[in-house]
Order: C-alpha cells, then sequence, then structure tokens
C-alpha cells in the first residue's frame, strides 16, 4: 500500500491538473507515505470526539478524551513532517461537553502541539457560527470555534497580506478640499493645534507643517485615510508609558504623532462572522464547514504553486476552495463514502 501510495504522491507532485487528489485510508498511515517537506499548506478539522457517529468509525470513537488527544497528536506530528519550513497548519477544533462540563479541547490540544511538538501558534481565531442549536436550561448557547494557525518557524514562512485586505475607500476632493476615507478633512485637527495649551508656538508650527504634508499626501494617492494624536487632545495609542510605548515617546517630543492607515485597506480581524454550511442537502456528514472558513488562510498562506493538504477532509470542502483558488490539493478520509462525495462537488467544476 505504501509503495502504491508513494507512486501516486509522485505522479500528483509533477501532474498539471489542479483537480484533487482524493486517497480513502487512514490519516496516519496515508502521510507516513508522503514525502518530506512536500506540503505547502493544511487546513483541517478533525473529527469531533464523541459527539457524532462518523461513518467507518476512527478518530474521534475512543473511549477517552486523553486516547482521542493522543491519536490527533501521531497525525499531526506525522503532519509537520510532511510541511515545508514555510508552510502553515489551520487547524478548526470543536469542543464538545463530558458530564456537564466543557472539556477545553481546542486549547488542550494546541498547547500540546506547542509544547510537546514544537508548533508556533501566530493567531486563534474565533469563528462565530452566529447560529446554532442548544436545548440546555443551564447554559448558554455555544456559537463558536477555534481556528488556530500554526507554523514551525517564527520568520520566513510565506504570508501574503496583500491577499486578503479589504479594500479601501478612497479619498476624494469636495469643495476643493481634500476628504479622507473616512472623511478628515484636517479642519478640526488645525483647529486643535491652534487652540492648544499644551504645544508650544515652535511645536504648533511643526504640525501644522506635518498636517499639510500628510494632506498632500491624501490628495496624491499615497494614502487613503489616517489619524492625527496631538498632546492633550486625543487619547494615546495603547500606552501613557513612554518605556513601553514609542508613540507615548514620540507624542512626549513632538506633541503629535499620526496614523497612518494602509493604503491597500484593512487586515482581517480573528474574528469571523461565517453561517455553518447548509448540511441539509449534504447526506451522510452533518460538520462539514463552510467554503467561506477556508478561503482567507489559503489566500494568505499558500503560494499561488502550492499544494494544499487536508488529512480529514471530509466532503472536501478544503479542496474545492483550493481548486477554486487554483492550487493543488490533496484529500485524506477513512470513509468511501465522504471522499465519493468530495470527487462530486469536485467534478462540478471541470
Amino acid at each position: 500500500m505504501i509503495t502504491d501510495l508513494q507512486a501516486l504522491f509522485d505522479h500528483y507532485w509533477v501532474a498539471r491538473d489542479d483537480h484533487p487528489l482524493f486517497v480513502c485510508g487512514d490519516a496516519l498511515e496515508t502521510l507516513q507515505a508522503m514525502p518530506s517537506a512536500s506540503i505547502d499548506f493544511c487546513m483541517t478539522s478533525p473529527p469531533y470526539w464523541n459527539k457524532r457517529a462518523y461513518i467507518n468509525g476512527g478518530i474521534g470513537e475512543e473511549a477517552t478524551v486523553q486516547e482521542y488527544l493522543t491519536n490527533l497528536l501521531h497525525v499531526f506530528a506525522e503532519l509537520k513532517r510532511v510541511l515545508k519550513p514555510s508552510g502553515s497548519f489551520w487547524l478548526n477544533m470543536g469542543d464538545t461537553y463530558s458530564e456537564k462540563s466543557l472539556l477545553g479541547l481546542p486549547w488542550r490540544l494546541a498547547l500540546a502541539l506547542m509544547d510537546g511538538q514544537g508548533w508556533i501558534l501566530r493567531n486563534d481565531v474565533i469563528w462565530n457560527k452566529l447560529k446554532g442549536p442548544d436545548n440546555s436550561s443551564d447554559k448558554l448557547r455555544n456559537t463558536h470555534e477555534y481556528i488556530f494557525h500554526f507554523v514551525q518557524t517564527p520568520k520566513g514562512y510565506y504570508y501574503n497580506m496583500g491577499a486578503i485586505r479589504a479594500k479601501p475607500r478612497q479619498a476624494k476632493v469636495k469643495n476643493g478640499a481634500v476628504v479622507s476615507a473616512t472623511g478628515v478633512t484636517g479642519v478640526r485637527y488645525k483647529r486643535q493645534i491652534e487652540l492648544s495649551t499644551a504645544l508650544s508656538d515652535d511645536e504648533k508650527k511643526v504640525a501644522f507643517e506635518a498636517l499639510e504634508d500628510m494632506l498632500q499626501r491624501v490628495r496624491q494617492g499615497e494614502i487613503a485615510d489616517f489619524r492625527m494624536v496631538i498632546r492633550n487632545q486625543q487619547r494615546t495609542t495603547h500606552s501613557d508609558a513612554q518605556k513601553v510605548s514609542g508613540r507615548a515617546k514620540e507624542l512626549a517630543q513632538n506633541g503629535f504623532y499620526f496614523l497612518i492607515y494602509h493604503p491597500d485597506g484593512s487586515k482581517p480581524g480573528d474574528v469571523w462572522d461565517i453561517v455553518p454550511e447548509d448540511s441539509t442537502q449534504r447526506v451522510g456528514h452533518y460538520a462539514a464547514y463552510p467554503e467561506d472558513l477556508c478561503k482567507i488562510p489559503l489566500s494568505a498562506t499558500c503560494p499561488p504553486d502550492g499544494v494544499v493538504l487536508d488529512p480529514f477532509c471530509g466532503t472536501g470542502t478544503t479542496n474545492l476552495v483550493a481548486m477554486n483558488l487554483g492550487r493543488k490539493s490533496i484529500g485524506i478520509d477513512v470513509s468511501p463514502e465522504y471522499i465519493a462525495t468530495a470527487q462530486e462537488r469536485c467534478a462540478r467544476l471541470l
């Protein structure tokens, strides 16, 4: 089996087709057949523990939580081997209850990955699912899951922030005056500088000149927006303590500083409002995550010519999004029924 899988992977690496390669088999055994440092990106959502009965069993049906976590750690240790040093691993992890106690499984696993395997956690994202059934009368409704972004090295991993920035609003000129993307004209800042009792005359002169220079940059399209923080007028960003805040030191020395907004737009935050996938039409699988959940991770941390992996691919959402974005991908699942569904979904794009 291993020899056959190795040949299959070797052929897929050189093939020009970006249609996903699906492998029906055990995640750990299949990963062991893959060459080291061959994968650019992994995103997966492991089976829940003791929460749903999956076709063909496997991980998620262990007798204890510890056994479940141990099995996942074995898989992710092998994943680390096949992931390139520049690669990223995005893990969507759902929690569960046992004997009325929330187990904290996402963080138990995340800490074990960091402490035991040396993964570096770059972000913990809250997936706000906005809805979710819950008939309990003695606790709040559970409507979020975690998504962890792991890398192997603190620097040098692939990250394309430009691919995920929101399109910025544009500055404009109104009645002869420049207006930034959020309506800043400079009039209020000029008035605050003029009336300030906390700025010396020399500081006011420098502040006026700096403000005019900033407005000129908006006129020329160099920046779309900015904020000006003036001594005793606006609250200092982050901290007033000069020993921990460069901004506070700048404010003390110059009497002002600017916050310049990125011309390509803002980067996403770490709370994502995404409605869960409608599984009413997905026979046999009730926990497929939505396509939108994969788009930011894939766009930002998988190079255009990269290879994507999902070792618990289920019905192939990660692979489907990878294909839509022009990336090759490999999906592994122990269930032939899920693999068949994943292949059917991706075949519709051909």
